[in-house]
């Protein structure tokens, strides 16, 4: 369902939300640090950055310069050795003065008075983090994060040779890929795609200072693979958020399609494969995927660990037993994933190690086995069973929730119109 709003009732609505003293709460973004409890509501409404409110100070920007270091920046701005040591021991649990990089922001806060004193120091680690050194009054060194703006996005491309080609050619973030192949890692062989695929997305974009640090949550998607069409859904169940089709079943499945993302099949499954070092005839029962030496390669399902070790011709092997029916080994790793030895549990999607060519190997590839009840089987063709869908005393509430979402993307919509089932 959509809502369309007037003049007349955007006015009413900010009327009554300042009049009931809601209007800082609602639309000024949360901030690490509180404002002292006697500040009236009116003195609260202002510019504020860093958690500080910055037209009460005056500032100064700077980059660090390449081979500089903390103390010359501190020196730099007028922060004296004794006050040096006082940051330095308030932050040694936040903060590695080491650790700074050329090229990084901050920003000092000076008193508008004639003593022009520092009131703070600012240091950005990234777009989002940073370190703010609050030198009033006493000393406190905070470890924090800008606050975040969602902005939903409708996204949608054609598909011409490869998921991660498509978003750069629709000149989408590469990582809106990753988060689509992920969710629909159990339907969708992403190897597998053809011309003439597509996908349509509506996603939150996460912006910080006004610039997109990347997609966030998916709220609804549509692929169109092979003929058929996928889609899945951001829906709390309880309070866990997870992904489900039209159908209201579970997205996630026993078993991920592929252990790798975003390569390709340069081998399958074969009884009767002429090895390419050996120049034999012999059976070939697992999937080779040809990717870059180092790529993470992933459980396919949670396990056991049952065998992690040199295997000849197979090189550096894990083999994980899942449950009393599949198996599943990686074969000619380069490395074994951290914490991985015979007898450790694994999750679903854990690396457990990365491709290399270790053993009989012509290149970097990953040799990909699965039994069923100790069969060698196809793994295109490992049948896994969904995990738990909606329960049927939240179908009716689930159905609704898609409708609309179904609509949004029927519509090319982002959704904000939305006034989405609670």
């Amino acid at each position: 369902m959509k809502i369309k709003y007037n003049s007349h009732f955007v006015q009413g609505l900010l009327a009554l939300m300042i009049s009931g003293g809601l209007f800082f709460y609602f639309f000024y973004p949360e901030t690490s640090e509180q404002p002292a409890e006697e500040e009236t509501a009116e003195e609260l409404i202002g510019d504020y950055k860093y958690g500080i409110r910055v037209d009460t100070f005056q500032m100064q920007d700077g980059l660090v310069a390449k081979g500089q270091v903390l103390s010359q920046i501190f020196s730099s701005v007028g922060i004296g050795s004794e006050l040096v040591q006082e940051i330095l021991e308030a932050g040694q649990e936040v903060f590695d003065p080491r650790n700074i990089r050329a090229g990084n922001a901050y920003r000092v806060f000076y008193t508008h008075d004639a003593a022009r004193k520092i009131a703070a120091f600012v240091y950005e680690i990234s777009p989002l983090d940073y370190i703010l050194c609050d030198l009033r009054d006493t000393v406190k060194v905070i470890k924090s994060q800008k606050p975040i703006l969602k902005v939903r996005k409708y996204a949608e491309a054609g598909i011409e040779s490869s998921l991660w080609n498509a978003m750069e050619k629709a000149d989408l973030n590469p990582m809106l890929a990753l988060n689509i192949s992920d969710i629909l890692a159990w339907s969708i062989d992403f190897f597998g795609l053809q011309k003439g695929d597509r996908f349509q997305v509506i996603y939150e974009d996460l912006l910080v200072d006004s610039t997109s640090i990347g997609p966030g949550t998916i709220c609804a998607l549509r692929f169109d693979h092979a003929g058929e069409t996928y889609y899945g859904f951001h829906y709390r169940q309880d309070t866990t958020g997870n992904y489900w089709n039209e159908q209201g079943k579970n997205l996630r499945k026993e078993f991920l399609k592929t252990p790798l993302k975003f390569s390709r099949i340069s081998s399958v499954f074969s009884y009767a494969r002429k090895h390419p070092i050996l120049r034999t005839v012999r059976a070939h029962t697992g999937i080779d995927y040809a990717a870059a030496k180092g790529t993470p390669v992933e459980s396919i399902g949670d396990g056991t660990v049952i065998e992690r070790s040199y295997q000849g011709s197979g090189g550096n092997t894990v083999k994980i037993r899942h449950n009393g029916t599949y198996t599943s080994a990686y074969l000619h790793l380069s490395k074994y994933g951290e914490g991985i030895r015979k007898g450790s549990k694994v999750k679903q999607g854990q690396i457990i190690g990365y491709v290399g060519a270790t053993g009989l190997a012509t290149g970097p590839h990953l040799d990909f086995r699965v039994w069923k009840d100790n069969q060698p089987i196809d793994p295109r063709k490992l049948d896994a069973p969904p995990s738990e869908p909606i329960r049927s005393d939240s179908m009716a509430h689930y159905q609704a929730y898609v409708a609309q979402w179904k609509t949004a993307l029927e519509q090319k919509s982002p959704g904000d119109s939305l006034v989405l089932v609670e």
